[in-house]
């Protein structure tokens, strides 16, 4: 198991490029399964979640080239489909939670898709029937093994048909959405995800030959199609990775610029940073983050406290909400964080409150953050990242604190974020890697 050794109280300076979205990337890694022609990706993260999955294409009979830095293509020309019956898939497949998604493609061009139940972070309950119920309603069998915790989906033709969504999951909507690519007929997918990410993998499809429209509104369109054809896609810059940047540099004190991140596929995240009092501006399409010795959080119009909390998309993303509460414990004010997705992503905090932070935990959804202001300096502590996004927010509060900080567990950091110790080092930061 490897650990970081952190020497907080250090300014940054310089730029930082955002890598690829690794919630877009799994998507798209899935989708190279829907045709037998080339499919070249660019701009995918090399990250530990991603090479595991692309690590498992190649096992399924995927050729995979590297062409050059973060630059892939992918034929499946030749997939092996007794592949999934192997006890060495059930091992892989189970260590990846995005694995999921290989089932929709799978079961559009080949009639069945199989997977074991898959990993992932453990932030609470994350349930796979959205994905599997659409399944159904396009017609595939479905089974459950409890014994061998295996699913399987089954079906000699899909077909079209409309269907409500019990919840606007992503993976589930993707999933759906690469199945019901090749049904025969048109498929109405209502309260659809809204995501960046499926708008990327609908505008993928439609380059391969597909009939979708309806990406980022709650209803998608798809009418099936016989074939889908190589294309060449370019993934988006990681949207959370920007968010926790904007964090490290408040947090910090630091001027950062974070370069090229298509602002318009943003959202709302620049501005719920804005309302914790952090400064930036947008230069071209890079985000520039002055230093700031204080920043105050704003308060709602009749004085009251504000409340941060997320919400699917086009609302704020659960993933940044570690990053907002940890960026709030050296603010001016008070604010509220209310996680309604997940119900084990604040226990982290234990961590922040023995560094010195001000957070009352209300309930396993809710924390209450009462900003210092930068009046007393977070201390540096040892520590365990228990997932991706607490993980590099226990790392933003180590590199503000005041003496030397441990991680432990940094494997779960290094499943989301590409060599960030190498990243930050280089523009200031004192993070040491260690076995």
């Amino acid at each position: 198991m490897g650990a970081f050794e952190i020497e907080g109280g250090t300014k940054l300076s310089g730029s930082l490029t955002p890598q690829g979205a690794k919630n877009e990337v799994l998507q798209i890694l899935c989708a190279v399964l829907l045709t037998p022609e080339r499919v070249e990706v660019r701009n995918v993260p090399d990250i530990v979640d991603v090479n595991k999955l692309i690590d498992l294409l190649g096992d399924l009979g995927v050729k995979v080239e590297k062409l050059g830095q973060e630059h892939y293509a992918f034929t499946a020309k030749d997939v092996d489909i007794e592949y999934l019956h192997s006890e060495a898939f059930k091992k892989k497949g189970s260590s990846l939670r995005g694995s999921v998604m290989l089932v929709g493609p799978l079961l559009a061009r080949f009639g069945k898709g199989y997977i074991p139940k898959p990993g992932g972070d453990k932030i609470g309950r994350r349930r796979l029937d959205t994905h599997f119920v659409g399944f159904q309603e396009l017609g595939a069998i479905f089974h459950f093994d409890p014994g061998d915790q295996f699913y399987r989906v089954e079906a000699s033709a899909l077909k079209g048909v409309f269907m409500h969504l019990d919840e606007p999951s992503v993976t589930g909507t993707a999933n759906i959405i690469m199945a019901a690519s090749m049904a025969k007929g048109k498929t109405s997918i209502y309260n659809a995800a809204c995501e960046p990410y499926i708008q990327q993998l609908c505008k993928m499809l439609n380059s391969m030959g597909a009939k979708i429209s309806g990406a980022g509104s709650n209803r998608i369109e798809i009418e099936g199609v016989d074939y889908l054809g190589g294309c060449t896609h370019t993934v988006l810059p990681d949207m959370i990775e920007i968010g926790s940047f904007i964090g490290l540099a408040a947090m910090t004190g630091s001027e950062l610029t974070i370069k090229s991140v298509n602002y318009p596929m943003l959202g709302i995240i620049p501005a719920t940073f804005r309302r914790l009092g952090i400064a930036m501006e947008l230069r071209g399409d890079d985000l520039y983050i002055p230093a700031q010795e204080h920043y105050e959080i704003e308060s709602y119009i009749d004085g009251s406290i504000m409340t941060i909390s997320d919400h699917p998309w086009p609302g704020f993303t659960p993933d940044l909400l570690s990053i907002v509460l940890v960026v709030a414990t050296q603010a001016k004010g008070s604010v509220l964080i209310h996680q309604k997705m997940f119900e084990s992503r604040l226990f982290f905090v234990d961590k922040l409150i023995d560094m010195g932070a001000q957070i009352i935990l209300c309930d396993p959804h809710r924390a209450t953050v009462i900003g210092l202001d930068r009046q007393v300096a977070l201390r540096g502590i040892s520590m365990t990242s228990p997932d991706i996004r607490a993980g590099v927010s226990l790392l933003i509060a180590a590199m503000s604190a005041e003496g030397k900080s441990t991680i432990h567990n940094i494997e779960q950091i290094d499943r989301g974020y590409q060599r960030i110790d190498t990243r930050l080092n280089a523009i200031g930061a004192k993070i040491k890697r260690i076995s």
